[in-house]
């Protein structure tokens, strides 16, 4: 029987979509960001549960009319990299009626894993779509990959119709200047199946997580950014928008 590699579950996500969320975080990301906040959740051989998509279910159900106005949430960490187990769990949400998120960077994307997609989309009502940079080498230097597989993702989502919304992390010195947030702007402008752009302050929170797990943090001396600089980052992606 399939069983899922989690990281942990959050019985009442209020930022990973729309209404109240049951929010699993599954474990294994390929990509390295360097202002991720949950290095625990990069090796896939972390898991700290392993469930069938039954069992995640049940703990979701127990509570079912607490998430009327939301759903059920998968975010990572990087699910698509345990695509078959979430194409599971979004058809028995789906069963039971319940409105499915994907939080995802896209990266997966590629032409042998598409059929595989195209199952989950039709399971899948929202897609919270995380575009790191538009700039192919400063993407890379950012995360380890090339943008070319969130970007078609993001394109993709685009003509199959599947709700979307955009996460972008407002790095200072990375991913805040003029250039990178009209490119932004420009790309997304036009797609009439996205529903929201969120600007996410870089925050300083999960610094304890790389001390506790003895690895290097990358960005030591930079500041968090603000909700301020969020505001105006995004009223510039805005701008190229309309």
């Amino acid at each position: 029987m399939l069983k899922g590699k989690i990281h942990s579950i959050e019985t009442f996500g209020t930022v990973d979509g729309p209404g109240i969320r049951f929010v699993v975080f599954f474990q294994g990301c390929p990509m390295r960001c360097l202002y991720c906040h949950n290095p625990d959740t990069w090796e896939i051989s972390d898991a700290k549960l392993e469930l069938t998509a039954e069992e995640v279910l049940e703990r979701m159900t127990r509570n079912l009319p607490f998430y009327k106005s939301g759903g059920i949430t998968a975010t990572g960490g990087e699910p698509l990299m345990q695509i078959d187990f979430l194409i599971e769990l979004f058809s028995l949400a789906k069963q039971n009626g319940i409105h499915t998120c994907l939080d995802t960077s896209g990266i997966f994307f590629t032409e042998g894993m598409r059929a595989k997609i195209d199952t989950l989309l039709e399971l899948t009502d929202l897609v919270m779509l995380d575009i790191k940079h538009m700039d192919n080498a400063s993407h890379r230097a950012l995360t380890g990959h090339e943008n070319v597989f969130p970007l078609a993702f993001a394109r993709y989502l685009n003509e199959k119709k599947i709700p979307m919304r955009i996460r972008y992390v407002l790095l200072p010195g990375y991913t805040d200047s003029s250039e990178c947030l009209l490119a932004l702007g420009e790309f997304l402008r036009g797609m009439e199946n996205l529903e929201k752009v969120e600007v996410l302050p870089y925050h300083l929170l999960g610094r304890v997580k790389y001390e506790k797990l003895g690895l290097p943090y990358a960005l030591d001396g930079i500041e968090a950014a603000t909700e301020g600089e969020a505001n105006r980052a995004l009223e510039i992606i805005q701008s190229k928008m309309k």
